[in-house]
């Protein structure tokens, strides 16, 4: 019998998110797909001014790349990773990033490899070369792999600007959806600045800044190329939007809603990671609770020493705006680690008791 049309799904609800990480034959809904379905409501900011010009000579006056030149240049840097850790195993997508073997790519993709499992990347021109895991970032979904071979052979992607791109600019996504390596999609920007909290394996990956695409990324495009019109790297391929069937249930591939995670972010983690292996975000020192009908965020623990009890702060508190914002969620204390560094500072309204006040924190080295 016909299932009734349940309509289209809430933004943000658990219909709307899939990850991107392909897990092998049946098992790709109920694995890493099904796995990441966003479980709360998403708060989605977009930029609203125009931006600079396009980046590297991208021309934005085009509907779309030259696809042919991308591909011959971007291919050669793209790899298909394999990851596995005991009956778990996965596929996604990386490029090489740095010389020496680095690759970047999600998280996600190789986290089931993460507790001692075995990590494998093959070229476009299908030799392939055994990894390790060289550091990993689950808060904003990035990790970074050596090839034990040091892709000698093969060239570094090149490297654009995500603050220069504007919407309606034409892009080109690389990767191997389904394992099907060196697969080349295209599209536009879609929008920019979308922040897409997208839980995971006991850990929300927050994309922040993401980059809206409608060129077709499906299961295993996770952590492959998003370029400009000259093949340079504007974004990391991290999730899609996908539309749930008759009896709720989100699966497929791609719907035209793709989001990427811009380079702009990414560099700077990718170094760190590989100069010391961790993400080195800073802390605040808090540990926060939310409170009802977004009332605030309650102080539950302080760090002794840490950023919090330097502003002033005590378990007990209510925090009731972070930088002039309400505050509604614990993500925006994530967020706000998560773009900042060591230093940076948060102006907090609080209550304690029945008297407002007002702090500074700086954020702290973790």
């Amino acid at each position: 019998m016909a299932q009734p049309d349940t309509g289209s799904p809430a933004p943000g609800s658990r219909a709307w998110w899939s990850r991107l990480a392909h897990r092998p034959l049946l098992t790709i809904i109920a694995g890493a797909v099904a796995g990441a379905l966003v479980t709360a409501v998403i708060f989605i900011a977009v930029r609203r001014d125009s931006g600079a010009a396009a980046a590297s000579g991208s021309d934005t006056g085009t509907a779309m790349c030259r696809a042919v030149p991308v591909a011959d240049q971007v291919l050669p840097s793209i790899v298909t990773i394999s990851a596995r850790g005991g009956a778990a195993a996965g596929t996604g997508s990386g490029q090489i990033f740095k010389e020496g073997g680095y690759i970047l790519t999600n998280d996600h993709v190789i986290s089931v490899a993460a507790g001692g499992g075995s990590v494998a990347v093959r070229y476009s021109d299908g030799h392939s070369s055994e990894a390790t895991i060289v550091g990993r970032d689950p808060s904003t979904d990035l990790a970074v792999l050596k090839a034990a071979d040091g892709a000698k052979d093969y060239p570094v992607i090149a490297t654009g600007s995500s603050q220069a791109l504007e919407v309606g600019q034409p892009v080109v996504a690389l990767g191997a959806p389904l394992g099907l390596a060196s697969t080349v999609t295209s599209g536009i920007v879609s929008a920019l600045d979308r922040y897409v909290p997208v839980p995971g394996d006991n850990v929300t990956h927050h994309l922040i800044g993401a980059i809206q695409t409608d060129a077709a990324i499906n299961p295993g495009n996770s952590g492959g190329a998003l370029v400009d019109c000259s093949g340079h790297l504007v974004g990391v391929n991290a999730a899609i939007a996908t539309v749930p069937n008759a009896a709720g249930v989100s699966g497929g591939g791609s719907v035209g809603l793709g989001f990427a995670i811009p380079v702009d972010l990414a560099k700077p983690i990718a170094d760190q990671l590989i100069a010391t292996g961790r993400p080195g975000h800073p802390t605040t020192g808090l540990q926060v609770q939310e409170l009802p009908s977004g009332a605030g965020l309650f102080v539950l623990s302080v760090d002794p020493g840490g950023p919090a009890v330097a502003a002033g702060l005590r378990p007990g508190d209510i925090i009731t705006q972070i930088d002039g914002e309400p505050a509604v969620s614990s993500e925006q204390i994530v967020v706000a680690t998560l773009t900042r560094k060591a230093g940076d500072t948060l102006k907090l309204s609080y209550v304690r008791g029945d008297t407002p006040a007002t702090t500074t924190l700086t954020l702290a080295a973790p």
